[in-house]
């Protein structure tokens, strides 16, 4: 369907700004008003047997018609708004002057006053100063030349018809002015909204934008991020870091198709990432079937160490009561480790954050040596929480790049009578459990 024409639409190029769209349009409807009122001026003067000459009123449409021809044609804006307000400006002094003088022409030196106004809102306050002197000047100088002519009496027009002739100038040219101001107001007003309308569309999508950021980063590090800074590394002295790798996940994949695949692995990771939330830990990422997450990066929580150990028993309470996942004989192995890593954000596309250290390959390593259902913790980890939590005696494993390493298995919290009476469990050197 063809654009809808109309003088609001005249001259409008693809590229236009709203803004260029509307002082072109406003221009165009001085130009169309001056050229009515110019007729209907000369016809009120005609109709009451006032003879003067024509030409000036005359030449005026024909180059006002002949620049807006010229711009409709070129789309060239600055020639048309510079010929207009000149014919704006220097017309009516014209007139006024081939006429007589100022009480003769019943003031119509008035509609010279469009030139600056309309110098205001089609190009700006800048560039009217110039016009706004210009129209100053030539009314000092109508000024002056009244004065000196004095009344000649050259122009025999009754003084009834020149009041109403003031009377009608003033009334047009304050009509002009007003609804072209008035239309500039209402176009400034809808430019207006559909700016805030799409601000808020833009601000809901940054919003939108915050809120992946904020899932994918640490919330210290998205905002690191959003603050435009450069390269983020950190060195933290003491973590706790925790992979959880499901069992028999791989043997699954080829009895099941992709979708089936995809949404149990969501099933799983929703209610792991509900409990990191819970717990006040980090999920950093996810690789595969494995589930990896860190605690006292912030350090808001103090015991970081004793959320880790509940967030894993708690997930394994929950592979193990899901019926999905039970159905499908899906299990879990948890390896932890607590110490020292580096973090910091790499790439520049699909950027991830992530953590290095020995502290985070050991804690993969006990995660491949452990057993379904089973929680492998360093040593370091079991220190912090052994008088809160039961642990196996300490079992020798041999991980790649360390060696033998003791690994404990992490049974579960310690029962409120033990607590009570400050029974704990350790190691002796024997292996078997002794108490404090």
């Amino acid at each position: 369907m063809g654009k809808q024409f109309s003088l609001r639409t005249m001259g409008e190029d693809l590229l236009d700004t709203q803004e260029d769209k509307l002082r072109k349009s406003l221009l165009i409807f001085a130009c169309a008003f001056m050229n009515f009122a110019v007729m209907f001026w000369l016809a009120i003067y005609w109709y009451m047997g006032i003879n003067f000459s024509s030409n000036v009123p005359l030449c005026y449409q024909a180059i006002s018609i002949a620049s807006l021809a010229y711009f409709l044609k070129t789309r060239n804006f600055a020639p048309f708004r510079f010929i207009q307000l000149t014919l704006f400006l220097f017309a009516p002094f014209i007139m006024q002057w081939s006429i007589g003088n100022s009480v003769t022409s019943s003031g119509v030196m008035l509609w010279a006053l469009l030139a600056p106004i309309g110098a205001l809102v089609v190009s700006g306050w800048r560039e009217s100063i110039p016009w706004f002197i210009a129209y100053i000047s030539l009314t000092f100088v109508s000024g002056a030349f009244d004065y000196m002519l004095g009344d000649t009496g050259a122009t025999k027009v009754p003084m009834k018809t020149i009041s109403v002739f003031f009377a009608l100038n003033f009334a047009a040219m304050s009509s002009i002015l007003y609804f072209l101001i008035r239309y500039f107001v209402l176009e400034t007003e809808k430019i207006k909204s559909q700016l805030d309308l799409q601000h808020a569309l833009l601000a809901d999508e940054q919003k939108k934008s915050e809120r992946i950021l904020f899932n994918v980063l640490p919330a210290n590090i998205a905002e690191r991020l959003k603050n435009n800074q450069g390269l983020i590394a950190d060195g933290y002295a003491d973590v706790t870091v925790m992979f959880a790798d499901l069992v028999n996940f791989t043997q699954l994949t080829e009895q099941m198709s992709p979708e089936q695949m995809v949404g149990l692995l969501n099933t799983v990771f929703s209610g792991f990432d509900e409990m990191s939330e819970k717990f006040g830990l980090e999920k950093i990422k996810t690789i595969g079937d494995a589930y990896m997450v860190v605690g006292g990066l912030s350090r808001e929580r103090e015991e970081y160490v004793a959320d880790m150990a509940n967030m894993a028993i708690e997930m394994i309470e929950f592979v193990a009561a899901h019926p999905a996942l039970v159905r499908r004989d899906l299990g879990i192995h948890i390896g932890i480790c607590t110490g020292p890593v580096v973090a910091g954000v790499i790439g520049t596309k699909r950027f991830i954050y992530d953590l290095w250290g020995d502290t985070v390959n050991v804690a993969s390593r006990l995660t491949d040596d452990a057993k379904s259902g089973h929680i492998l913790t360093d040593k370091l980890t079991y220190n912090r929480l052994r008088l809160d939590y039961l642990f196996e005696p300490p079992n020798i494993v041999n991980l790649k790049g360390k060696g033998e390493t003791p690994a404990y298995r992490l049974v579960g919290k310690a029962v409120a009578a033990e607590k009570k009476s400050n029974i704990a469990y350790f190691p002796g050197a024997g292996g078997e459990m002794k108490s404090v």
